[in-house]
């Protein structure tokens, strides 16, 4: 896969961070840099894990010598997990929880280690269609890290600003993206 294609499903696997941060950022009094920090550290670490075990897992059920037909399968699983992450993100858009609000005095983070977890089971199984696609890992732990931090920061002065309005538009346009590279995968690398 090359890098465009990557960014693709990063970015639509991030604006579902964008989203919860945009809630988060709606409830604070003042956005405190020190705490903003450490919730993008706190966060970007957990994506970054969670990718790297997801592909390591794919490494073990998926050998490089695989025969065509077992490749075929692998690249099918992949656009399957894309199209099944873009359809959780519009099943979240259309459910549209209610957000309870109150004002909080800085973003603490209690309420992001289980946000982090959550977030980070689908960051699991994107890592592991980019292990059957056989992409270079170093170059997709790069790029998550660096997607994190900016939609963590981009969706907590969103929310400080605009409040939580917009986050459907963000679980929309994030299925829309794994959509579009579900269906890559299967023009691409299934019909080969």
């Amino acid at each position: 896969m090359n890098w465009i294609e990557n960014l693709l499903i990063l970015v639509g696997i991030s604006l579902d961070i964008f989203a919860g941060m945009e809630c988060q950022g709606s409830l604070v009094a003042k956005i405190d840099k020190k705490h903003l920090t450490l919730v993008c550290g706190l966060i970007a670490i957990w994506q970054l894990a969670a990718l790297y075990i997801g592909n390591v897992l794919a490494g073990l059920l998926y050998i490089n010598d695989l025969a065509r037909n077992e490749r075929f399968i692998g690249t099918v699983i992949a656009a399957v997990i894309f199209f099944c992450l873009g359809v959780r993100l519009i099943v979240k858009a259309i459910k549209n929880e209610h957000v309870n609000e109150h004002r909080e005095e800085n973003l603490g983070f209690k309420r992001f280690w289980r946000m982090a977890a959550v977030t980070s089971i689908y960051t699991l199984l994107t890592g592991i269609a980019f292990g059957f696609l056989e992409t270079n890992l170093m170059v997709i732990l790069i790029m998550i890290v660096c997607l994190t931090i900016a939609v963590v920061i981009m969706g907590t002065y969103t929310g400080y600003h605009f409040g939580f309005e917009h986050k459907r538009k963000a679980y929309v346009g994030g299925a829309i993206l794994l959509w579009i590279a579900g269906f890559d995968v299967v023009f691409r690398y299934a019909m080969m």
